[in-house]
């Protein structure tokens, strides 16, 4: 979350409904106005057996509520991965990615968050908002990252990867609008491996900044009957080199193995194989 970072960032729960269940069954979710159906050629998104996550349950996913986003930084960092991150289009297209890399920014302590000091700026307000805003910030004044506030003043969370479970075809067509003509067609694990192409792929823009993730209508967290990762990696956040101590300490979480995570830390992997060896 450092100006120099490629950064491009929800037990009170409200029932989704199953892809395969009609709306009407499901009222408390957010719903599509009927007019504004999905195109034919959106993928489904059914939740299917997954290497990389244990199925600890069955039945509908359910949008995560406000007490879900109440924890300290890097509790929420690891809870976020396996959630499901929906943005509902104005056709009523839905975009989703399943969360497999984070980073945690503590606040005030942290010298590489934008907090850093208990600094407030008209750009960071949303990191000092209740947990579970929205912080969506530009970098090299072209890409976008977005983050989420936690407990803690001034911390938040920064989604760094999603894997594509719904709409690939249009995180497709929106991501080749900002690539360079004639480029190749990028495959489904590229379309959500950075904090920058998630918001991109899931046309995030700045008019989520400071948006509240529990009750936005257009954007929400959902849970899922994978949502458990069977192997997580800690270590060093990216492209904070310059903020010393801070840049070494493992605040970067991801999902090993996961073909979506954007940076592999061979490194982490041996040390948290080394630890999970002592603990046995």
């Amino acid at each position: 979350m450092a100006e120099r970072k490629r950064k491009l960032l929800p037990q009170t729960e409200t029932t989704a409904p199953d892809r395969t269940v009609k709306r009407e069954e499901n009222p408390t979710r957010p719903t599509a106005s009927p007019a504004k159906r999905r195109p034919d050629n959106i993928e489904s998104a059914e939740n299917e057996e997954s290497h990389y996550f244990i199925h600890t349950k069955t039945g509908p996913r359910h949008r995560l509520g406000e007490d879900f986003f109440k924890q300290p930084c890097v509790s929420l960092a690891k809870a976020f991965l396996g959630k499901v991150l929906v943005h509902r289009c104005e056709d009523g297209t839905e975009l989703t990615g399943r969360i497999v890399e984070t980073e945690a920014y503590l606040g005030g302590e942290d010298k590489a968050s934008h907090s850093a000091g208990g600094k407030r700026t008209e750009r960071n307000t949303a990191m000092f908002m209740k947990p579970g805003t929205i912080y969506v910030y530009p970098i090299y004044g072209i890409y976008l990252c977005m983050n989420v506030s936690s407990e803690g003043e001034g911390a938040a969370v920064l989604l760094r990867s999603l894997e594509p479970l719904q709409g690939q075809q249009v995180m497709r067509q929106l991501r080749a609008a900002r690539r360079k003509e004639g480029a190749r067609q990028l495959k489904d694990k590229e379309l959500c491996n950075g904090p920058s192409k998630l918001c991109q792929a899931l046309n995030i823009s700045r008019s989520f900044d400071r948006r509240d993730l529990a009750s936005d209508p257009e954007v929400w967290l959902e849970n899922t009957d994978a949502e458990v990762p069977r192997d997580v990696v800690s270590a060093p956040r990216i492209g904070i080199e310059s903020h010393g101590e801070w840049a070494k300490r493992p605040l970067r979480f991801y999902v090993r193995g996961h073909p979506c995570v954007s940076v592999v830390d061979k490194e982490a992997e041996r040390n948290c194989e080394l630890q999970s060896d002592r603990t046995a």
